[in-house]
């Protein structure tokens, strides 16, 4: 496909896919019938059609507030398709991010699953008129009167549509408080799902997995376009992505690729496989010796595999950094793991590799078409700023050029924020984010990040966030409460002084475990209890700016 000269366009790439693919299955709920790519063709025709009757013109703002579903993928095809520009926002945004999201776009129209009406409920705008409900599109008001969906409607007009037309704004929630709105083109996501066929085959016979939400970057161009443009099949699940939901879906699907962040691989490691080699005696003690280790882990592998439905050829794993120790084990199990990096503002993707030449710690190469530097490099290090050039770079912030001309240089290179080197194969090793970077007493380079990766190796940890106060490093730290309890058979009369005394004594043993893994300037000077959940990004990330 990258040999024929095709328009970076969602409809040109679409009506490719047709072309070859029409009778394959497009997209389905695990344990349903999926659609073929002509049945969705002919729905999103009919969606266009509905539009216009609404009112809906090229250029206009539509809103999906939606979890995900075959018919996101239809409303999201049908908004772009006629030159309209979608807004996707994210399902656990609150109210008021959704209604600051809906009024900073100026969306005329959205696009809203039935469990999240509550979000709207009160929310009025000059600009919205139209709302539709997108598990059956029916209409629930409209300042067009009542227009009923047909599937059997054609649009009236021919749209034709440029690469560099504007295609999504992407409201990021970031770990930075303020909501961005980024400005991507068609030809920034279909370069970059382009470009990430060439790190994976993909093919019409594979079978994708969605467990992110559609409505970020990295589901959204990796886990709809992608599968897209290769006449793939995905599948979405009607509940939330729970052990209890999944394990029976990928039993049943057996995917062959599937899009994740760190956390949901580092829970399965920590609460599920960690545990059968440290709670036998005789296993903790065979685990540390390596020719041992690596066939325990080998063996774990197979049966992880086999969990995930037995025909896994890719794990991808982005959105945030993967602890080391879950990172030493997927290689030794023979786990199909890879990483990439990316961010919004670059559709997402920037690196990456695939599971046969993933390297230790790094996201890998480049993507072929894409210039990626160190700006301004330490000496000594080789670190510095990831900054980046290339197609898939945004055209900017909604309504924010200040914003914009701050992070792009007049000759196009996007400032990342993201600390960064290169190896001599040019693999690239994130260090951290610039901003989270702590500078130390005598001007020493601190990455949190890297200590995080190690208190949430530690027993009972849950997460952890390593911040400045007042000249001093501390780690807030969130225990796992009931595991230890059941660790400790702490007795229901006296629980809460035994639980206090235990948490004590636990993280007092982290600190000092902390403090004989880090290098002296990065020594932990006070561990303090996290007694609720950090609260999270879309891809699990804690929001720092929430906690320092």
């Amino acid at each position: 496909m990258d040999k024929i000269e095709i328009r970076l366009t969602f409809p040109a790439m679409f009506n490719e896919t047709l072309r070859k693919f029409g009778d394959h299955n497009a997209y389905a709920f695990v344990g349903e019938k999926p659609k073929t790519y002509e049945t969705v063709n002919k729905e999103i025709r009919a969606l266009i059609a509905f539009l216009e009757k609404n009112g809906i013109r090229p250029g206009d703002k539509v809103a999906i507030l939606s979890l995900n579903m075959p018919n996101w993928a239809v409303a999201y095809f049908s908004i772009t398709f006629m030159g309209a520009v979608v807004v996707p926002v994210l399902p656990d945004f609150s109210s008021t991010e959704v209604a600051n999201i809906l009024e900073h776009s100026g969306s005329k129209a959205i696009f809203i699953s039935n469990s999240l009406l509550s979000r709207i409920e009160g929310f009025k705008s000059e600009d919205l008129k139209t709302t539709i409900l997108i598990e059956d599109f029916s209409l629930i008001n409209s300042g067009k009167g009542s227009a009923k969906f047909d599937y059997s409607a054609l649009p009236v007009k021919n749209y034709t549509i440029e690469e560099e037309d504007l295609a999504s704004i992407i409201y990021t929630s970031g770990t930075t408080g303020r909501s961005k709105g980024v400005m991507l083109t068609h030809k920034n996501i279909s370069f970059n799902a382009l470009k990430g066929r060439g790190i994976q085959f993909i093919d019409e016979n594979d079978r994708f997995l969605s467990v992110l939400p559609l409505s970020h970057t990295y589901e959204n161009t990796l886990g709809l376009i992608l599968p897209m443009l290769c006449g793939s099949c995905v599948y979405y699940l009607r509940k939330p992505p729970t052990p209890a939901v999944l394990i029976p879906a990928m039993a049943e699907i057996k995917p062959t690729l599937m899009l994740t962040v760190p956390l949901i691989i580092e829970k399965i490691y920590f609460n599920k496989i960690m545990p059968t080699f440290r709670d036998k005696l005789i296993l903790k003690l065979l685990y540390k010796i390596p020719v041992i280790r690596k066939k325990l882990n080998a063996a774990a592998g197979k049966k992880l595999l086999k969990t995930f439905g037995g025909e896994l050829k890719f794990y991808g794993i982005g959105g945030a950094k993967l602890n080391k120790a879950v990172e030493k084990f997927l290689i030794e199990a023979k786990f199909p793991y890879a990483i990439g990096y990316g961010l919004t503002e670059t559709a997402p993707l920037l690196a990456g590799s695939n599971a046969q030449r993933s390297v230790f710690e790094s996201t890998g190469p480049a993507l072929e078409g894409i210039e990626l530097i160190i700006n301004n490099p330490d000496n000594k290090t080789g670190e510095g700023e990831v900054w980046v050039r290339g197609p898939n770079v945004m055209k900017g912030y909604y309504k924010e050029p200040e914003m914009t001309k701050g992070v792009i240089t007049p000759d196009g290179w996007f400032k990342t924020g993201d600390l960064g080197n290169f190896d001599r194969n040019n693999n690239l090793y994130i260090k951290g984010r610039l901003k989270n970077m702590i500078v130390g007493a005598s001007g020493e380079n601190i990455y949190p990040e890297e200590i995080e990766s190690i208190i949430n190796n530690f027993r009972f940890v849950v997460d952890s966030l390593v911040v400045q106060q007042k000249g001093k490093l501390v780690a807030l730290v969130q225990i796992n409460m009931e595991e230890l309890e059941k660790k400790y058979q702490i007795l229901k009369q006296d629980m809460t002084r035994q639980v206090e005394d235990k948490v004590d004594e636990v993280l007092s043993e982290l600190k000092e475990c902390v403090n004989s893994q880090v290098n002296k300037f990065s020594q932990i000077q006070k561990v303090v209890l996290q007694p609720v959940p950090f609260q999270k990004t879309a891809t699990l990330k804690i929001k720092r700016f929430l906690y320092t």
